[in-house]
């Protein structure tokens, strides 16, 4: 079915000043907010779970050259009907608001002066309260990802249902440039789930991760950053039968909260893209996935085996075989890109 994404609108009469009204993306993660037509790799890493994406809400941005702020009041998640009935009933039957999420990102941009590079130096924040689109049930928190691609939909890193939640605080720091066809970039990021201990009375519950990840255009071209955004765009190819860009990325995930077993994983990542035009790109990846023994998709998946060899998914019963425990597994994938 249909989803609404992007539908905003957007005052930039100021220079630098942009406000923006509508459904998008909150400015948390750079891994989240560049579109994925420009992204490295085919899919972005795990922990970027963590990362709010698309609200309805209002955001101010402020860009100049040296620095770029952005902060905004976020909030239902606006996706289908299925969101929007459980907005509803919730705000009919129980009185409860939808829940605002209040969000600040800084940047820092010291190579501003560069024709060759850039260097993006960010930090955000998000306070947010429990959501009435949440299709696991109002003031519950989880935590879940793929390993890294849609292609295998089971989701091995997942908490399940954590009831009571009070509040979440989210936050993230990142490192990220260029030089002329190099561009890096790693971030850390935290989400934390503060509970109501009148429903829940545990600690509160946090779940984290890392990347890190490069690649370098072959034939010349050029890396391109959106100063205005803030994230990266598309690449300047160096030939006219397009450039090659080769990539790396290692990534890791842990999910296993302190009273919630939801998996830890990483991933080890090589990319080779094809730039052939300005709005084709052909991608190919090869990723190693390591998950551990708590990563079996709430009790759904086969981590090892127990005492008597047989395959199981109960990970107090697993038994390691050479120190391992846990699905871990090779992936190939091709994807043709066309970005209209």
């Amino acid at each position: 079915l249909p989803e609404i994404k992007d539908a905003y609108i957007a005052f930039n009469g100021v220079p630098g000043l942009e406000i923006q009204a509508g459904n998008f993306k909150e400015n948390f993660s750079i891994q989240r907010n560049n579109t994925s037509r420009y992204l490295q790799f085919m899919e972005r890493p795990m922990v970027t779970a963590l990362a709010p994406s698309r609200h309805l809400g209002l955001n101010v941005t402020w860009s100049q050259p040296l620095y770029w702020l952005s902060g905004g009041v976020f909030g239902p998640e606006l996706k289908s009907s299925e969101e929007q009935t459980y907005m509803e009933d919730n705000n009919k039957d129980y009185g409860r608001s939808e829940g605002l999420s209040y969000t600040l990102k800084g940047v820092l941009r010291p190579m501003y002066k560069s024709k060759n590079g850039s260097l993006h130096i960010g930090a955000a924040f998000s306070y947010r309260n429990p959501k009435t689109t949440n299709t696991d049930g109002y003031a519950v928190a989880r935590y879940s990802s793929r390993n890294s691609t849609n292609i295998n939909r089971k989701k091995y890193l997942d908490t399940d249902d954590m009831p009571g939640m009070d509040h979440e605080i989210a936050w993230t720091v990142e490192l990220a440039g260029h030089w002329k066809g190099l561009r890096y970039e790693t971030a850390y990021l935290a989400r934390t789930a503060y509970f109501d201990p009148t429903v829940n009375d545990i600690v509160p519950q946090k779940a984290d991760g890392w990347y890190a990840q490069a690649g370098i255009l072959l034939f010349g071209g050029r890396q391109n950053y959106d100063a205005d955004g803030a994230k990266y765009t598309r690449v300047t190819r160096g030939r006219s039968w397009g450039d090659l860009e080769l990539c790396a990325r290692y990534e890791y995930c842990n999910f296993n909260t302190a009273n919630y077993f939801g998996g830890s994983a990483e991933a080890y990542t090589l990319g080779l893209n094809w730039h052939a035009t300005n709005n084709v790109k052909i991608v190919l990846n090869y990723q190693y996935n390591n998950n551990d023994r708590y990563a079996n998709g709430k009790g759904k998946l086969l981590v090892g085996h127990d005492a008597s060899g047989k395959p199981t998914s109960d990970y107090t019963k697993v038994v390691e075989q050479g120190g391992k425990a846990g699905v871990d597994y090779h992936m190939v994938a091709l994807r043709f890109e066309v970005a209209f």
